[in-house]
């Protein structure tokens, strides 16, 4: 069936957990015509059983056991599983690009402590920048660029972090949880102990979904660091030759320089942006319905 595959790889994006299971139970099934828990028990765990019914894959044979919906179907999708790694670049989500981000981004950090490669790379970006900034006042164009960073970093996380997931992920440990708590209650062991293999197998998930997190990170810190580097190599370096007057501040008033200390050690211009940039994050994410969080319904 048409329908097959893609419940296979919705299983198969969950852990090699479910699709072992699922060629368990084919196997049993192929074997003894149905398939029933007993039969595989010792293979695979109860949350992976009710798992393999919950997909539609496995169906009720009227009472006497189970057996698989489109076994050749299945068994299809799981070979093109097992060949995905070796054809794909992805590792817990991240692809070739998304590894020579990292990279990158790695290199950009040597900019915030080595002065020729800020001096580099702000020089790069002032081909752009320089012209806005000949053109507007400087906190005018540390505003544009907080509202840049502050777009992109919300558009990136949209559409790069899988919050469905990591929020289906926190269902099922609050789930299993309530289910460990319930069979304690009732002194059931062999229960807790099926639980308690559920509840490692599940932490090994959620490690795989924090990796995945960082994805949308590295190509928000690709953009931003930049961009900060850029304004740091205005007020400190060659960029700026004349230390215009600055703005006046609430609650502390007029700041005759950039580099003046308006909130503790905290520089004007540090303070400028990101008061900038929280404001309008804020109000982008709100106008474009970005949604970050994963546990919100």
């Amino acid at each position: 069936m048409a329908r097959t595959a893609p419940k296979v790889e919705r299983l198969a994006d969950e852990g090699e957990a479910m699709t072992d299971a699922l060629a368990a139970v084919l196997s049993v099934a192929e074997e003894k015509g149905t398939v029933t828990w007993s039969d595989v028990s010792d293979d695979i765990t109860s949350g992976e059983w009710g798992r393999l019914i919950e997909s539609g894959l496995l169906v009720d044979a009227d009472g006497e056991g189970f057996v698989v919906d489109d076994p050749e179907g299945v068994r299809d999708a799981l070979e093109e599983t097992d060949a995905a790694p070796a054809e794909g670049d992805d590792d817990e989500g991240w692809s070739t690009w998304d590894k020579l981000a990292g990279l990158a981004t790695l290199g950009l950090f040597a900019g915030y402590s080595l002065n020729s490669v800020r001096d580099a790379i702000g020089g790069v970006i002032d081909i752009a920048l320089g012209p806005l900034a000949d053109l507007l006042p400087f906190y005018v164009v540390i505003l544009v660029l907080a509202v840049f960073t502050g777009s992109t970093s919300s558009i990136l996380q949209d559409q790069l972090m899988d919050t469905a997931g990591m929020q289906e992920s926190q269902a099922k440990m609050q789930d299993l949880q309530d289910r460990r708590k319930a069979a304690k209650e009732r002194g059931d062991d062999e229960a807790l102990e099926r639980i308690e293999e559920e509840q490692m197998e599940m932490m090994s998930e959620q490690m795989g979904s924090m990796f995945a997190m960082f994805r949308p990170m590295v190509w928000i810190m690709l953009i931003n660091i930049p961009v900060f580097l850029w304004i740091y190599w205005m007020v400190f370096g060659t960029g700026m030759t004349v230390d215009a007057p600055v703005m006046t501040f609430p609650l502390t008033g007029e700041v005759a320089s950039w580099q003046e200390g308006v909130v503790g050690p905290m520089q004007a211009w540090i303070v400028w942006y990101f008061l900038c940039s929280l404001s309008f994050t804020q109000i982008i994410r709100k106008a474009l319905n970005v949604e970050t969080n994963p546990t919100a319904g």
